[in-house]
């Protein structure tokens, strides 16, 4: 195999159809070596088998697993990518992500494996699109090792194999290069729109962080695409509005229908999508009160790891090594993306410097500058923000991917056509230079493959002396001098390039797998208590806060209920009692009842996708109903019940402002107690009617029946355990409080989680 250059493009356009043999999917079109095809389709396999290694034992992503069940459920929940079955909040953010899951979920039912599958086929065809790509640009070698590095990229191993958002947005943004390189060689504009329409629905998927890519594409055709520049800015203007069209179609949708058709915008204290997504979602992540109406600040509805606040600049209670400009090279990233900076760098300087003279339209310089600018613009803005969640950093894979690939290409080609010194010598020295960097990296984590640094060391020694071997001014065998260089070429690849491969392979184990709340492969980030990686010290953390494994625990749940990652999908015995209670005396009311907060309505949800009436939004603080309203729909026989959980300060229902509290105090004061017996709930302690021992409802972990506030639905784990969430003194390693509740909240709460059944007669209001 040798390294060829990039074919002139003409897309393969060819007047007469290809030889029937060439319709196989497996062979090569005629524009491409025989070989090429099916080791794509080899790389695609891999990838496949990676991402979908842990598939029938995924697990559900805390809080946007809800929204995939109701949107599974509902068509009007589905495109106001709302909250709950009945549509009355919506998640808080743009839910087009989960739309791709929703529709899994109809198809296969909803299971966690189906709404994990949409994001493996997700990361396979990223795989593919990025080798068509990067060949045009560097010819097929080069492009079947982009799509090998993006495949062995540690936090994209992790992030296909989990019901993440960023997978959706990794997908959308490779199809708007994809198209934005034709646009860029042909001059067409049907291209470039396209590639609009692709970050377009990016910004579905992930709101404005889509939108970084597009100075580095505006920039590439600015420069590069054959035409005067007057059309090239108005093709530019053109595929600017089909962007903005596309992305705000969302918010549009918001805006135009009435309030009363449509579900409440979350994160905002003024029902407005546009300060939902652009200022709860964007510009107040870099510094608070930049846009009217978006949540201010931290809010404790929800927990750090989870909320808004661990994603602000600056916010003490965020995860260590998630925030401060130096974070991408700090040990918690630099192991899951960061393996080949020195490479992508060296090969961007180098290419810009190769091709500095080339004409105005010059292909590889515009890859160049369109790969460089995705890369350095991307790095700037993770560098400002805070970065709650390791996917978040997956944004730089396919630049990185694409300009380590393009550089060994370049630098092989260097080396072999180089006369001597000092080009001999540069392969060598950047194959050094990585390797140099490779060690730092994992030597923050010295008990995980220990065997790695030996072996990099050996492959860089022995690469570094065939290549310089291979350009002796007199090789006493021209042949076995070829040969010697390709084997140095190979040993330097596996010195650059087994660190993240052993990381990316390791997913394979789900230990080490990461989980559906946060992306990791290897070994998780310690950020205390030794070095990371070690086995002895501190709690081992992500940046979302999970426990060593990365996967919160994991329960059986309740007879007959799905488990995945901890979050129990059936009902309790004590739940069904309740719900057969309510719906018993519900007497035809719109919502079965009504919960403050999401985590109580969950559980229902889940099980039987119930039309609820969850308050507070996700933080505890949304006014997606006002005490006015509330009172109405008791008046007018919709709602009937309520549930509510102990009001210890940390929920919604004392928030300053918050609806929720006012509702709360009100239920409390006009409905009616309905007792745990009332619906044959069992006490707590108690055993039920002619059960055996340890017959009820699973029993919580230790430590979980002493907190003063178990946030979440009812089952066998306090909500910490069951979504991975903790506050941020767990977070650090510090152990729960163990000190009994307060009586007047034990007074207020049921047997379900310290959860109260309210019933609300319209006659009382």
């Amino acid at each position: 195999m040798t390294l060829t250059a990039a074919a002139t493009y003409p897309e393969a356009s060819h007047s007469t159809a290809p030889p029937p043999h060439r319709r196989w999917f497996w062979r090569s079109p005629p524009d491409q070596p025989p070989w090429a095809r099916p080791a794509l389709l080899g790389v695609a396999a891999l990838a496949a088998v990676l991402y979908g290694w842990n598939l029938t034992s995924s697990s559900y992503a805390p809080y946007y697993s809800v929204a995939a069940r109701s949107m599974s459920e509902s068509w009007h929940a589905f495109w106001f990518t709302a909250l709950d079955p009945a549509a009355t909040i919506t998640m808080d953010k743009v839910g087009g992500f989960l739309w791709p899951q929703a529709l899994a979920a109809r198809l296969f039912g909803f299971h966690a494996w189906s709404l994990t599958l949409p994001q493996v086929l997700e990361g396979v065809v990223s795989v593919l699109v990025l080798y068509r790509v990067v060949r045009r640009w560097q010819g097929p070698v080069a492009g079947l090792a982009a799509a090998g590095l993006l495949t062995m990229t540690p936090v994209a191993a992790s992030m296909f194999g989990h019901a993440i958002l960023d997978a959706s947005l990794t997908m959308c943004l490779v199809l708007a290069a994809d198209q934005y390189q034709k646009a860029v060689m042909t001059g067409r504009l049907g291209p470039l729109l396209l590639s609009g329409v692709w970050i377009g629905l990016g910004f579905q998927a992930k709101m404005m962080q889509a939108w970084v890519v597009v100075p580095a594409l505006a920039l590439g055709y600015l420069i590069a695409a054959p035409h005067p520049l007057r059309k090239r800015l108005g093709q530019l203007v053109a595929a600017g509005g089909v962007l903005l069209a596309v992305s705000l179609s969302w918010v549009a949708l918001m805006t135009f229908t009435p309030e009363s058709s449509r579900p409440y915008a979350d994160g905002t204290t003024n029902n407005s999508a546009f300060a939902m997504v652009f200022g709860y979602n964007g510009l107040d992540r870099l510094h608070d009160g930049l846009i009217d109406g978006s949540f201010k600040g931290t809010f404790q509805g929800a927990p750090p790891s989870q909320s808004q606040a661990g994603a602000h600049a600056g916010d003490p209670q965020a995860m260590p090594g998630t925030e401060g400009w130096g974070k991408l090279f700090g040990p918690r990233f630099a192991a899951q993306i960061g393996w080949l900076y020195p490479l992508a760098l060296l090969s961007l300087v180098l290419g810009l410097a190769r091709h500095r003279r080339a004409p105005r339209t010059d292909q590889r310089r515009a890859g160049y500058l369109m790969w460089g600018g995705w890369l350095l613009t991307s790095a700037v803005l993770l560098s400002a923000m805070g970065v709650p969640h390791t996917a978040y950093v997956t944004l730089l894979a396919p630049a990185l991917a694409a300009l380590a690939a393009a550089g060994i290409v370049a630098l092989w080609r260097i080396h072999r056509t180089a006369l001597g010194p000092p080009q001999t010598l540069v392969l060598p020295a950047v194959i050094v230079v990585q390797e140099a960097w490779t060690l730092h990296v994992a030597a923050e984590y010295p008990e995980f493959v220990p065997w790695l640094t030996p072996v990099i060391l050996a492959a860089s020694v022995a690469a570094c002396g065939a290549l310089v071997y291979a350009v002796l001014p007199t090789p006493p065998d021209a042949r076995l001098s070829r040969r010697i260089g390709v084997a140095g070429l190979v040993a330097g690849c596996v010195a650059m390039f087994a660190a993240p491969t052993a990381w990316s392979l390791s997913v394979l184990d789900s230990t080490y797998a990461g989980s559906s709340f946060d992306a990791y492969a290897g070994p998780p980030y310690r950020p205390e208590g030794g070095k990371p990686g070690k086995k002895s010290g501190g709690q081992a953390v992500s940046a979302g806060g999970q426990g060593a494994s990365g996967q919160p625990g994991r329960s059986s749940g309740p007879s007959g209920a799905q488990s995945g990652g901890g979050i129990v999908t059936g009902l309790s015995k004590d739940q069904k009692r309740l719900l057969a209670y309510v719906q018993k005396h519900n007497r035809g009311a719109e919502y079965t009842f009504s919960t403050d907060g999401w985590e109580s309505a969950a559980p229902y949800i889940y099980a039987r996708a119930l039309p609820l009436l969850p308050l507070g939004g996700f933080t505890g603080g949304a006014n997606s109903a006002t005490l006015a309203e509330y009172r109405k729909l008791v008046a007018d026989g919709k709602l009937r019940f309520a549930l509510l959980r102990g009001g210890d300060g940390k929920t919604g229902a004392s928030q300053p402002g918050s609806s929720v509290g006012q509702i709360n105090d009100w239920v409390r004061s006009t409905c009616t107690k309905v007792e745990p017996k009332a619906y044959g709930a069992q006490q707590p302690g108690e055993k039920g009617p002619g059960e055996p021992e340890g017959a009820e409802s699973p029993k919580a972990p230790k430590g979980a029946q002493d907190r003063k506030d178990p946030k979440g639905h009812p089952g066998p784990k306090a909500p910490e355990e069951q979504t991975g969430s903790r506050s941020s003194e767990d977070q650090a390693g510090a152990k729960p409080s163990k000190g009994k509740a307060d009586p007047k909240q034990q007074d207020q709460a049921g047997p379900q989680g310290q959860e109260t059944l309210y019933r609300c007669s319209p006659g009382a209001v």
